[in-house]
C-alpha cells in the first residue's frame, strides 16, 4: 500500500466522517482558488500545512515525499510565464510575467496542500462508497473502486517483476536496463489485461446487480469539527482581504 494511502488509513482523523474533511479541504481549496493570489494563497497555504503537521499527524518527511512530486509539475507550469514569443528575438524574458508566475506558483502550491489534506486524511475505501448518495451514477463508483484495487496488485506485480530482473543483473548498464525496462511494462500489461478479465468474468458469475454493495461503518457529523471549519474559513477569507 502507498504510504499516503496507510496514513490515511492508521491517521488520527481516520474515524472522522469524510463529509467533515471534505468541508475543511475542499473550503480552503475554494479560498484558494476565489481569493486573490497574494495573499489568499498564502493564508490558505499556511493553514493549510499546519493542518497537515498538526490535526492530521502526516509529518515532514513525508509531506516532503507527497509533494515533491506534483511541485515539479507547478514549477515546470509556471516557467513558461517567464518568457515572451516575438520582438527583436524569437525568445526573450519578460519582466511583467514574474508576478504572473509566481501567482500561478502560489495558487497550485496551496490547492495541492489543501487536496493533500484530504487524501492523507480519507481513505478511498470510505469517500467512494459515499459519493453515491451525492447523485454519482452507481456504476462509476464501481469502476473507480475497481481500478483503485486493481493498481494495488499492479504495483505488486510490478516490485516482483523488477525484483526478478534485478536478481538477473537486468539494470547492469543502460542497454540492459532499456531492455528491463521494455519487458516490465509488457509483463504488467499482459498481467493488467489478465486480471482485469478475470474480475470481469467473477462479478459477471456471481449475477451482480449493477453495484457493488459495501458495509459502512456507522458515522455522525461532528458539529463541533463543522463550526471550527466554518471559524476556520472565515478567518482565511477576513485575513486576506485585509491584507489584499
Amino acid at each position: 500500500m502507498p504510504a499516503l494511502d496507510a496514513l490515511a488509513c492508521t491517521g488520527p482523523w481516520r474515524h472522522r466522517h469524510p463529509g467533515e474533511k471534505a468541508a475543511l479541504a475542499f473550503g480552503l481549496l475554494c479560498c484558494a482558488v476565489a481569493l486573490p493570489p497574494w495573499p489568499g494563497a498564502l493564508v490558505v497555504g499556511v493553514a493549510a500545512l499546519a493542518l497537515l503537521l498538526g490535526p492530521a499527524g502526516l509529518g515532514p518527511r513525508r509531506l516532503v515525499r507527497a509533494v515533491r512530486g506534483p511541485l515539479v509539475f507547478v514549477v515546470v507550469g509556471a516557467l513558461p510565464l517567464l518568457f515572451s514569443v516575438g520582438g527583436p528575438t524569437l525568445v526573450r524574458l519578460d519582466p511583467a510575467g514574474a508576478g504572473a508566475a509566481l501567482a500561478l506558483a502560489g495558487r497550485a502550491t496551496a490547492a495541492l496542500l489543501c487536496l493533500l489534506l484530504f487524501a492523507a486524511t480519507t481513505p478511498v475505501a470510505d469517500a467512494l462508497p459515499r459519493l453515491v448518495r451525492l447523485g454519482v451514477p452507481p456504476a462509476v463508483v464501481d469502476v473507480a473502486g475497481l481500478v483503485y484495487r486493481l493498481l494495488f496488485l499492479l504495483l505488486d506485480r510490478i516490485a516482483a517483476v523488477r525484483a526478478a530482473q534485478a536478481g538477473r543483473l537486468g539494470f547492469r548498464d543502460v542497454r540492459t536496463t532499456f531492455r528491463s525496462v521494455a519487458g516490465q511494462a509488457g509483463a504488467v500489461f499482459v498481467s493488467a489485461f489478465d486480471r482485469a478479465r478475470r474480475m470481469e468474468h467473477g462479478l459477471a458469475l456471481r449475477g451482480e446487480p449493477g453495484s457493488l454493495r459495501v458495509m459502512l461503518p456507522p458515522q455522525r457529523l461532528s458539529r463541533r469539527f463543522l463550526a471550527g471549519t466554518g471559524l476556520l474559513l472565515a478567518a482565511v477569507v477576513t485575513v486576506s482581504l485585509v491584507l489584499a
